[in-house]
């Protein structure tokens, strides 16, 4: 829900607001705009596509919506909270109790299992049953018989269902997804799709991902073009 669609504003509840965000790097004598004032209003219980060409800013876009990095300049709102009145302590702790990722790069523990990263998610966001969430999880991506694998014996693509694991485990109200079947076949790819709609739609929760696929963004709720870091 954006601001132009006419609603009483005070009648929604926000998952995600960003006011003129902008985001600059120094590239050896150069300051390089990665974010041009960018701002939006993301509604509890949304769909939100994130699309545009490489490079337009995206993935700077998403890390910036989740807390994991601090605009240039700017302010978001992340589940009520103003990010820029956060420390780092204080985002974790935010991220760890109502936030869940999907990353392309997997980011899983090497050292761990399967089992035990999914059930990473669970633990962070304080759930007692951490353990039932997490084989639960497992079973919904289809990986229960590789629970006790470490990444390492897991394809790319089983690797991402295990990081999809970790984030259903901790029932997220605000879940974040970067190319979340940037490394998935066809079939499996359609599956996980149909599992983050599916807790989108039976858990209230808000789903922002960031994609190429235009198939995938017609099937959230919204879309956002990223042109050159502008909204377009």
């Amino acid at each position: 829900m954006a601001r132009d669609v006419g609603q009483d504003v005070e009648q929604v509840t926000w998952a995600v607001r960003a006011q003129a965000v902008t985001h600059q790097i120094i590239s050896g004598d150069k300051r390089l705009t990665i974010l041009d004032g960018v701002g939006l209003d993301i509604a509890q219980g949304e769909s939100v596509a994130i699309v545009g060409r490489s490079g337009s800013g995206k993935t700077t876009l998403l890390s910036m919506l989740a807390g994991l990095d601090r605009p240039t300049n700017g302010r978001i709102e992340l589940a009520g909270s103003d990010l820029g009145e956060l420390d780092e302590d204080a985002r974790a702790r935010l991220r760890a109790g109502r936030v869940g990722f999907v990353f392309q790069s997997f980011q899983l523990l090497a050292g761990f299992t399967a089992l035990e990263n999914a059930k990473l998610g669970a633990d962070l966001a304080g759930h007692a049953d951490a353990s039932r969430r997490a084989e639960q999880a497992l079973e919904q991506v289809g990986l229960t018989s590789r629970a006790g694998h470490h990444p390492y014996q897991l394809s790319g693509g089983e690797q991402q269902r295990v990081a999809i694991a970790r984030a259903f485990a901790a029932s997220p109200s605000i879940l974040f997804a970067d190319e979340p079947t940037g490394n998935l076949d066809s079939a499996t790819g359609a599956d996980i799709i149909d599992l983050l709609f599916e807790l989108n739609r039976n858990r209230g929760a808000t789903l922002v991902l960031v994609t190429h696929d235009p198939d995938l963004a017609k099937r959230c709720g919204r879309t956002l073009t990223l042109v050159q870091g502008r909204l377009g």
